[in-house]
């Protein structure tokens, strides 16, 4: 048993998600005497350098930051090993080494944003969403060889609404998530944490397959409209605000960002499209259609559709 905020941290992270679990645990009295992140990219016209969100958060706290270009430099080993951590925690960042991840006495705790042992992998918010699910939720779990895989601390899940965004469901995730963090290292210093293997996922008798979160690629996001209307609307929302799903009008890439759908016997063939000219522009699916409310054409701003439609008919 062992006061929290005595526990030396290391944390682990990169995007804006990690941010809110880092602050959470600072906000809580953590001893974080390291924070791991990806070196510095260069981006934009400039090519300026840039910061991840967790270096900018831990310079403006002055947190230490290591920037590793490979987790197993042999230099990077001994520094991470001179920090002492008693624990390390990982948000949002990259593969481990077993060398890194075995390294702390207490081992490496992950947050995963599913409900484990469902959607595994490297976008389970995009995927519950893609899916259609009405809940998901964040885990922390001690990390492994297998990825996802290792025995769950403390879980927590919440609802999906019937139009959230991917967008959204991860701004609810990463608050959920970083207060159930702090909760799992209080529970792991004072000896109250057993950790539990990842249950088999059964339904009655029957087992219930396990759906998988890989990365999003192109395929992923290109709507096909000859699907029921139903899952062309779980797509655009799964995939919004990023990367979000597109299809080819008049030889152009437009993303879609915002939609309602509309079930109803259709009048068009899939794919075809019927507008006002000035408020509306639908599409045909099997069975209704998807109303456009959010676009952008390629090499254009995002824009309302009445706004899209303004500047595309005077083309």
């Amino acid at each position: 048993m062992k006061d929290f905020q005595l526990l030396r941290i290391v944390f682990m992270g990169t995007p804006e998600f990690a941010v809110a679990s880092l602050d959470a645990l600072v906000k809580a009295g953590c001893n974080i005497v390291g924070v791991i992140t990806t070196p510095d990219k260069a981006a934009g016209r400039g090519l300026q350098l840039q910061q991840s969100a967790i270096k900018k958060y831990a310079v403006e706290h002055n947190l230490k930051v290591l920037q590793p270009e490979k987790l197993k430099n042999p230099e990077f080993l001994a520094e991470l090993k001179s920090l002492n951590a008693d624990l390390q925690i990982v948000v949002a960042f990259r593969m481990l080494p077993e060398a890194v991840w075995n390294m702390p006495p207490m081992g490496s705790v992950n947050l995963h944003g599913s409900f484990l042992p469902q959607y595994r992998g490297a976008a389970p918010i995009n995927w519950a969403v893609i899916n259609g699910e009405k809940e998901t939720g964040v885990t922390t779990f001690k990390l492994k060889h297998e990825i996802d895989t290792g025995d769950i601390l403390l879980q927590e899940s919440f609802p999906i609404g019937e139009n959230d965004t991917a967008g959204e469901v991860h701004d609810k995730m990463k608050e959920i998530g970083a207060n159930l963090l702090v909760k799992t290292v209080k529970g792991l210093a004072d000896g109250s944490l057993k950790e539990a293997q990842q249950a088999q996922v059964s339904d009655g008798d029957r087992q219930t397959p396990l759906k998988h979160a890989p990365k999003i690629h192109t395929d992923t996001c290109r709507i096909n409209w000859s699907l029921p209307v139903e899952n062309v609307y779980n797509q655009v929302r799964g995939l919004s605000p990023y990367p979000a799903a597109f299809f080819t009008m008049n030889e152009k890439m437009m993303k879609v960002y915002k939609v309602k759908k509309e079930i109803t016997v259709p009048t068009h063939s899939e794919g075809e499209y019927e507008t006002d000219g000035k408020s509306f522009l639908k599409f045909a699916c099997t069975n209704g259609y998807l109303h456009l409310l959010e676009v952008q054409m390629e090499g254009k701003k995002k824009m309302t559709i009445a706004n899209f439609l303004r500047g595309y008919r005077s083309n």
